[in-house]
């Protein structure tokens, strides 16, 4: 295609914007806001899912070692510990340490343990986990080590978090796909309005040879550039929110549970995922509104 043609063909393109200035700016509001929910979405769901990973590592197994074992042969457990698959890592606790937790847990009842010896006690490892969903057999792993008399595990824990995982992905998948179709539909019919204005030129110009490409490329750069443009009004306006609610979040006191990881660390995800969505839509919004007019 030659430069002048494909400079002709740009310009009609941008033109058509201004000539259904209306639409096409309902179109950039709708892109706008629908790429708003699925940022706000997905950076929500990221921001939990970090802290839900975090939360996993509290949950633990403690596994009890052997009362009639040294301290030195009861450290030497967590050599074969750390050796299975799912384990991340395992901190030993000798009985000494694990009285003085006890009686720290239980401060308001220190008098009725105040016979406790560290001996009534046993070694123990507290082991996190690498993926809590494989708690079960990596309980089923601990108690098969020698030296490993008995563990604790909270299976419901485990799983509870491991549910809240999987419904946010589930969720934000689908969120995300209604959306997307909500932008292509608002795209598509404000392409159709401006070729059924034009219907009778496009049956000109397919008359006297005109290549579907050459017809098409107007109504294409339209819809991407009615994408693109909703792509980075709403990535402008996710930044400056998402700001603005860290720093609300960090005046009240009872929300510092709450820890969200700042913009810049979500910087290049979030530009190559709302140019990328924005391209999506505007480019297939178009193309699948221009289809059905190629046979005029």
């Amino acid at each position: 295609m030659k430069l002048t043609n494909l400079g002709y063909l740009l310009k009609e393109g941008i033109k058509g914007i201004f000539t259904h200035g209306f639409m096409s700016f309902a179109a950039v509001c709708v892109t706008v806001a629908c790429l708003l929910i699925v940022g706000s979405f997905s950076i929500l769901v990221y921001n939990v899912n970090i802290m839900v990973e975090e939360l996993n590592q509290t949950n633990e197994i403690l596994a009890y070692v052997d009362e009639t074992l040294s301290e030195a042969d009861a450290k030497s457990v967590g050599t074969k510990i750390n050796m299975i698959d799912n384990v991340l890592r395992s901190d030993f606790i000798p009985r000494e340490q694990a009285l003085e937790d006890f009686i720290e847990d239980h401060k308001n009842e220190e008098e009725s343990f105040s016979g406790l010896d560290p001996t009534d006690l046993r070694h123990r490892f507290r082991v996190v986990l690498e993926d809590n969903r494989l708690i079960e057999q990596t309980d089923a792993d601990l108690k098969a080590i020698p030296g490993v008399v008995k563990t604790h595990a909270e299976y419901e824990l485990a799983q509870g978090f491991s549910t809240i995982q999987d419904v946010l992905h589930i969720v934000s998948l689908g969120i995300i796909a209604v959306l997307l179709a909500v932008s292509l539909l608002i795209i598509s019919n404000t392409v159709k309005l401006a070729m059924y204005d034009r219907k009778e030129e496009i049956g000109i110009m397919k008359m006297v040879g005109a290549t579907n490409a050459f017809i098409r490329l107007p109504f294409v750069v339209e819809g991407f550039t009615l994408g693109m443009l909703g792509a980075a009004l709403a990535f402008g306006t996710e930044w400056v929110m998402y700001d603005a609610m860290i720093e609300k979040i960090s005046e009240v006191d009872a929300l510092q549970l709450f820890k969200f990881v700042p913009f810049e660390e979500l910087l290049i995800p979030m530009i190559i995922t709302f140019a990328a969505t924005g391209m999506f839509v505007g480019i297939v919004g178009s193309w699948t509104a221009i289809r059905k007019f190629m046979n005029v």
